[in-house]
């Protein structure tokens, strides 16, 4: 492939770099002498990686960086463009990384398999030498007995299941053992239903519905179709290595203190709950739970979190966002023009770009390949920043059926596109590329079109929660814009908005105030007044469900001038005085209100002028005037106050209605 070594040199200013035609091999003992020197140490090969890592156990434990440039940039079509290319992912993989969070599953290999036919049988003789094995059977029809008992065969129906690798709990219907003396059938003596069992590993040779929401993603669940027994080999072998401690990558950190999920047991965001494949979502009171456990790490409930409370950790979103400025910034720099950022995973998108590579035109010069752990990872914060940063396009690659539900990212997409066309950067700048065809992808992004002039570009670096960044971004990706406007209507949804209040009808009992996770809703604590600051609004809704006179609406849009903008009044009214003292307290028109509503109509006010006045007084005279007066809030009406109602009322009460 073409290297253009003066490019990238010179964009790489803070690197020193050594080129050569074959490092891997004529040219190995060069690499050695390079092992030799101090700094990190970045090889632009990913194929003979094992060759470079055994070179560098040689000489003690020197960590290696690999980047693929090859496939990415230099075998293509357009490989004597692709300097600027390869400039900016090689500058992109001397980005730090954090450390990755683990969490620790623990499993001693007790393995339940379950299965409809002899298939199930014949998997547990593979395992039984390995793993302490239980074969279920469900609905069985002439299996024949073993001659020698090596493991359990019992009968019954999966009616529920969770857990994860170590800690499966099935609860089994129908369930029954073998009567020892079956001759030539399995004979199951009396069923019962509810049976409960625990193992560390499911085999799922049913045939059935998945016994686990998105079973293909949680780890120690195999499932293979019993007619296949190609596919039943496989997950055999798989389960065989399942036994031991294991580190799984804690992919969501969560804060439950900024969770806007609920507020005294009122409802109000649902995102994660909604959005979550695995079911490793749940409520847990005012906040949700996230089970470390059973979280595939797809990453849609960090994307479409509000407040930050959960966060993509494979990696943040500041280390994701630094890196697309560095690449951005490089390649520009570089010579590079009309970048689009290209985002895939490593399962399903480098197959796909080294296929395109090996067998067809390769990636255009000006398409930048970004490698993440899962594509619905990706947040408003990291297309807002690629745009601020000079990208002309984004696209998601992802397969033709994907391995989850996507609307998460299809919600982001669809949230990011007016705020990108409102401010000028055009529309169709970011769309996904469903395909498992190389030359469809190739299509695609040959006919991305250029994007539209603009000012220069951003060169923030993003640092801080995801909140944060977030909002870093879209000042900059404003700041920058070739059309910038102050306000843009956003889908519902969106975490960005405004509230409406129908003043009329609002009684300043603050409710919605107490309600607020994130402080957005206000009050003055001089005088009756709500306030509203919407840059913290996240449009959780908690406000519109917790006010009892149904007086608030949620306007999602996004204003560039909430930033800087004061809180906004959204009502306020004059405080009541207290009758003994003249302290203010209260709201006038409500302590008005109620005095007015009970008076001379209530039984226990009625020609009670002092009773009333109690009710005109803040409550520390209140407190005292109860005292002095012997307050009996039982005296005085007495005749008129009503009868209980009893069970003879309504039993009348309902023969007179038949009647």
């Amino acid at each position: 492939m073409p290297l253009d070594v003066d490019t990238i040199g010179k964009a790489c200013r803070s690197a020193d770099m050594v080129s050569g035609r074959q490092f891997c091999r004529s040219e190995l003992d060069r690499f050695r002498a390079l092992l030799q020197e101090s700094g990190d140490l970045i090889v632009g090969c990913t194929q003979e990686s094992p060759v470079f890592e055994e070179a560098a156990g040689e000489t003690g434990e020197r960590p290696l960086t690999f980047v693929n440039i090859r496939e990415a940039a230099g075998w293509s079509n357009e490989a004597a463009k692709a300097g600027p290319k390869m400039a900016a992912l090689l500058a992109a993989a001397a980005e730090p990384l954090p450390d990755i969070p683990f969490v620790g599953l623990q499993s001693d290999g007790v393995i339940l398999i379950y299965g409809r036919d002899e298939a199930a049988i014949e998997a547990a003789e593979h395992l039984k030498d390995h793993l302490d094995v239980t074969v279920l059977i469900t609905r069985p029809d002439r299996l024949a007995p073993q001659r020698k008992t090596e493991f359990p065969v019992v009968q019954g129906t999966i009616r529920a299941a969770k857990g994860w690798l170590g800690a499966f709990e099935l609860t089994v219907d129908d369930y029954a053992q073998p009567a020892p003396s079956s001759r030539d059938t399995l004979r199951f003596g009396t069923p019962r239903n509810g049976a409960v069992s625990k193992c560390d590993i499911v085999l799922d040779l049913s045939g059935g519905a998945s016994l686990l929401p998105a079973g293909d993603l949680r780890d120690g669940y195999l499932r293979a179709d019993p007619g296949d027994p190609a596919a039943i080999l496989r997950a055999v072998m798989k389960a065989r290595d399942l036994t031991g401690t294991f580190d799984k990558p804690r992919y969501i950190n969560y804060q439950a203190d900024i969770c806007a999920h609920a507020r005294s047991r009122i409802v109000g965001c649902r995102r994660c709950l909604d959005l979550c494949p695995t079911g490793a979502i749940e409520p847990a009171g005012d906040h949700v739970a996230i089970s470390a456990e059973i979280c595939a790490g797809c990453g849609q409930c960090a994307a479409a979190c509000p407040t930050g409370a959960a966060s993509y950790a494979l990696p943040p979103a500041d280390t994701l966002m630094r890196k697309l400025r560095t690449i951005l910034t490089v390649y520009r720099e570089a010579g590079g023009r009309n970048a689009a950022i290209l985002f895939h995973d490593e399962s399903h998108g480098i197959e796909m770009i080294d296929a395109l590579a090996r067998y067809g035109d390769g990636l255009p010069a000006d398409v930048i390949p970004v490698v993440v752990n899962e594509i619905t990872q990706i947040g408003l914060e990291a297309i807002a920043a690629a745009f601020a940063y000079g990208a002309g396009d984004v696209r998601f690659l992802l397969r033709a059926r994907p391995r989850h539900d996507v609307t998460g990212l299809n919600r982001t997409i669809a949230l990011a596109e007016p705020i990108l066309s409102g401010l000028g950067y055009g529309a169709g700048r970011i769309a996904a590329i469903e395909t498992d065809d190389p030359d469809q992808l190739g299509e695609a992004l040959r006919a991305l079109a250029p994007a539209p002039a603009r000012p220069a570009p951003a060169s923030f670096r993003p640092a801080g929660a995801k909140r944060d960044v977030q909002r870093l971004a879209l000042r900059e990706l404003h700041r920058v814009a070739p059309q910038p406007v102050e306000v843009i209507a956003l889908p519902q949804g969106a975490p960005f908005g405004a509230v409406d209040v129908k003043a009329e009808g609002c009684t300043l009992c603050l409710a919605c105030v107490s309600a607020c996770p994130t402080g957005a809703m206000s009050a003055d604590p001089d005088r009756p007044m709500l306030k509203f600051t919407e840059d913290a609004c996240v449009q959780c809704g908690l406000c519109a469900a917790t006010c009892p006179e149904k007086v608030i609406a949620l306007k999602p849009q996004l204003d560039f001038r909430a930033a800087t903008a004061s809180p906004r009044i959204m009502k306020q009214e004059d405080p009541f005085e207290c009758i003994r003292c003249g302290k203010p307290f209260g709201v006038k028109s409500t302590i008005e209100r109620v005095t007015a509503k009970l008076e001379g109509k209530h039984w226990m006010f009625k020609g009670q002028a002092d009773r009333l006045n109690v009710l005109k007084m803040c409550e520390d005279c209140r407190v005292v005037a109860v005292t002095e007066q012997a307050f009996d809030p039982y005296g005085g009406g007495i005749s008129e106050r009503p009868r209980p109602r009893t069970t003879d009322d309504y039993l009348r009460e309902e023969e007179k209605g038949r009647g």
